[in-house]
């Protein structure tokens, strides 16, 4: 389903990633380890087409998607990625409702089917009860749960996620790792940046890789 080749990403005369190799089926959780700084969240970002590889292949389903243009890219994430990031991204003056709401009006949808649509994903996230919430009034780990339900919106086929546990106390990282589990049983692919020694024992993950300076070991 996807595959990295020879993905390389060069800053400022840095190499950030040399020479990445990478394949991922349907279905897989890979788990990509690592310390900050080397390399894993560029990673994701070339995946969700958010950075462009210096040389290299990003193949989604046989096709390029390096290649795609801005529109198209922007078309791609809508309906194919959902990114848990490490920042939050949300506005800090709205609710955790209108959070949720405003990816989703410029879409075909009546308001009843927004409304059940941000509940359910509420409810994967398990922050339901801070629905009406503003979120500058939430915790960092309440926070994090935000962003896992806005990733889930439109139901992706790939989910990239950056250290999504770093702020999850171990009730709700495992409530979290429960989520991924039921992902992979509808076939949704995942892919998961991260230093958090909790995804170690998971036994649902495919495989682990490590990364260290932009390459793996």
């Amino acid at each position: 389903m996807i595959k990295l080749k020879n993905i390389t990403k060069e800053y400022k005369g840095e190499v950030i990633l040399k020479d990445i190799n990478l394949s991922i089926k349907k279905g897989e959780v890979v788990v990509i380890k690592g310390e900050s700084g080397g390399g894993k969240s560029t990673l994701l970002n070339i995946l969700a087409l958010l950075a462009q590889p210096t040389s290299g292949e990003v193949l989604v389903e046989g096709e390029n998607v390096a290649l795609l243009s801005d529109y198209h890219s922007s078309l791609y994430r809508k309906d194919f990625v959902g990114y848990i990031t490490q920042e939050y991204y949300l506005f800090e003056n709205l609710s955790v409702y209108e959070n949720l709401l405003a990816p989703l009006v410029t879409q075909n949808l009546s308001f009843e089917e927004i409304d059940k649509r941000i509940d359910k994903k509420l409810r994967l996230a398990n922050i339901t009860e801070k629905k009406e919430s503003q979120v500058a009034h939430l915790s960092g780990g309440e926070k994090q749960r935000v962003v896992i339900a806005k990733a889930l919106l439109n139901n992706p086929k790939l989910l990239l996620c950056d250290e999504p546990t770093a702020n999850l106390d171990d009730k709700n990282a495992n409530f979290f790792f429960s989520l991924l589990e039921e992902l992979q049983a509808k076939g949704v692919t995942i892919l998961i940046v991260t230093h958090d020694k909790r995804l170690e024992s998971l036994e649902f993950v495919s495989c682990y890789y490590e990364m260290s300076f932009g390459k793996f070991l």
